[in-house]
């Protein structure tokens, strides 16, 4: 994979084209010639399903569009973790969907597939959605099997979310699409509605050959696990549907029956536009990771009308806090701060540094949020928290302590946006994928890592030589230099937003102006689920 950060300074445009070519690639699947076959067994693909499906003239949010983008190479790659999940509206309910995509592998799991299911799972349960699952998958990717099986966060781990949801009355429909087998038969028929689509969909613990092998029975899949089978013999599945679309109809006529549950109550009136047009927005944030900007600007550029309540607006500069509206929704956003300001000793330049008073701030502004029942926004575009002595004798640690104890106990839904800079404790204070955000994503300017590049790179040079020297070699500067340029290339590949997209440290990379529909639709997904816990900060010390 290329990295975007391998470009000392990449254009804007630059990056929204590659980001456009990766997800084109990606909505591919497994191929014009795999897509070709499917459609020639009467099956519509994973995407053509849920495009189906979902309401017409609806926005539809992807999660984990680009998992184990570069991963798998040796197996032949895996786009999108063999599976496409998101939510979108059907019958006008919001709702999770998970389809697997036969056009790769024929939809067998790999260990990032796992992984992408749970999440897809996860965001259903913390936001109290229904779920679908368009079941189309040949199982557990054998070859792999030791990375997908038995532990805690691996396969097994769906069909307890299954069991968990439903616990919750949160409603699971699924349709048998195509192969369902093994393990991965529990998922359709744990939910609380199982449908299948006669002569491509069927369902069992073991096909025909390994029958065979097993007990020596001879018969062929439909007999065993067709839709005839299990409608009319079994009882496993509930109907059967001559084609997708007449399957995918039936999904919609569940869906515009059900009841309405309580809401979490967060406060929406009349959207309006935000204060900077699309162009406006991607202007105003620079690509050159040294370059200050104004992230107000950014910030006005996101809400609406521009119209921000900015709080203790002259004190702990380098995060900004404040309450406005996004797409109608209350919000208060924290944001890092780089711009250069005049001080009483000159001119500073705030690099994305949290410093004491900053962290004081935030943590006093996340409580008034929690107990005003008002969801947060976190803009990431930090370096790290202030070092030195300075700092140290001024209680950095416990001013950052503050920070991290009032957001990780947050009750109110948090989203995250990585638009820069998300390095070491900086990440966790603003609320880095560890600290549970309902969504979280990168803008293409992202890069994520413990440090910078530059910084990186010459510390594990120091190490690298060392480690050569002590086995008696001699290091040139020639030695160094080639040695820094492969550490260098290396660790930029791993700044890469999509390289934190592939392994689902980021639910997805988008484009800058679609950040209001992910705020407005995760706010409304999360409006699905009231608040029961009590917001309390523990041991933080004033």
């Amino acid at each position: 994979m290329t990295a975007t950060t391998g470009n000392s300074n990449p254009t804007m445009e630059g990056l929204l084209h590659e980001l456009k070519e990766k997800y084109e690639h990606v909505k591919l699947g497994g191929g014009a010639k795999r897509i070709e076959k499917e459609h020639a067994k009467g099956k519509l693909t994973a995407r053509e399903r849920i495009d189906y499906l979902r309401d017409k003239n609806t926005d539809f949010l992807e999660v984990g569009a680009f998992v184990a983008d570069g991963m798998y190479e040796e197996e032949g790659g895996c786009p999108s973790g063999g599976v496409v999940t998101g939510i979108g509206y059907v019958s006008g309910r919001m709702c999770m969907i998970v389809a697997n995509d036969a056009t790769v592998k024929a939809g067998a799991w790999f260990p990032m597939t796992a992984k992408k299911n749970l999440r897809a799972q996860e965001i259903a349960m913390e936001n109290q959605i229904p779920a679908i699952y368009l079941v189309d998958s040949a199982g557990v990717f054998l070859p792999m099997q030791n990375e997908i099986f038995p532990d805690k966060e691996h396969f097994g781990r769906q069909f307890r979310n299954n069991a968990k949801m439903s616990a919750m009355g949160i409603i699971q429909v699924a349709a048998i699409m195509g192969s369902c087998v093994a393990g991965g038969a529990y998922l359709p028929i744990m939910s609380d509605e199982a449908m299948i689509v006669d002569k491509t969909g069927s369902i069992f613990l073991a096909g025909s050959y390994l029958v065979k092998s097993a007990i020596g029975e001879t018969i062929d899949n439909e007999t065993l696990g067709g839709a005839t089978t299990h409608c009319e013999i079994s009882g496993v599945t509930d109907n059967k549907y001559d084609t997708d679309q007449d399957c995918l109809d039936a999904i919609r006529k569940i869906f515009d029956k059900i009841g309405h549950n309580p809401t979490a109550g967060f406060d929406r009136v009349e959207s309006h536009k935000s204060g900077l047009t699309g162009d406006e927005l991607i202007g105003s944030f620079p690509t050159e990771r040294v370059k200050p900007y104004d992230m107000l600007q950014i910030v006005k550029g996101l809400v609406d009308a521009g119209d921000f309540d900015e709080y203790k607006e002259d004190y702990g500069k380098t995060l900004i806090c404040g309450t406005a509206r996004i797409d109608g929704w209350a919000v208060g956003i924290v944001a890092n701060q780089r711009k250069i300001v005049k001080t009483a000793k000159g001119e500073m330049q705030m690099g994305g540094v949290i410093y004491s008073d900053s962290a004081d701030k935030a943590a006093r502004f996340i409580m008034n949020c929690n107990q005003r029942k008002i969801p947060l926004v976190f803009l990431q575009d930090v370096s790290g928290f202030m070092v030195g002595s300075k700092a140290e004798h001024g209680g950095i640690i416990k001013d950052g302590a503050k920070m991290v104890n009032a957001m990780a106990n947050s009750v109110v839904p948090k989203f995250t946006f990585i638009l820069g800079n998300s390095y070491g404790a900086g990440n966790y204070a603003m609320c880095g994928k560890a600290y549970d955000p309902r969504l979280i994503y990168s803008w293409p300017t992202a890069q994520m890592a413990v440090m910078s590049g530059a910084a990186a790179a010459n510390t594990l040079l120091q190490i690298k030589v060392a480690g050569l020297k002590k086995k008696g070699r001699e290091i040139t500067p020639e030695d160094e230099k080639e040695l820094l340029d492969e550490i260098t290339s290396k660790y930029n590949e791993e700044l890469s937003p999509f390289y934190a997209a592939s392994r689902l440290w980021v639910d997805g990379v988008i484009d800058p102006r679609e950040t209001r529909k992910v705020i407005s639709m995760g706010i409304e997904a999360a409006n699905h689920a009231p608040i029961t816990e009590r917001f309390n900060v523990g041991v933080i010390q004033t």
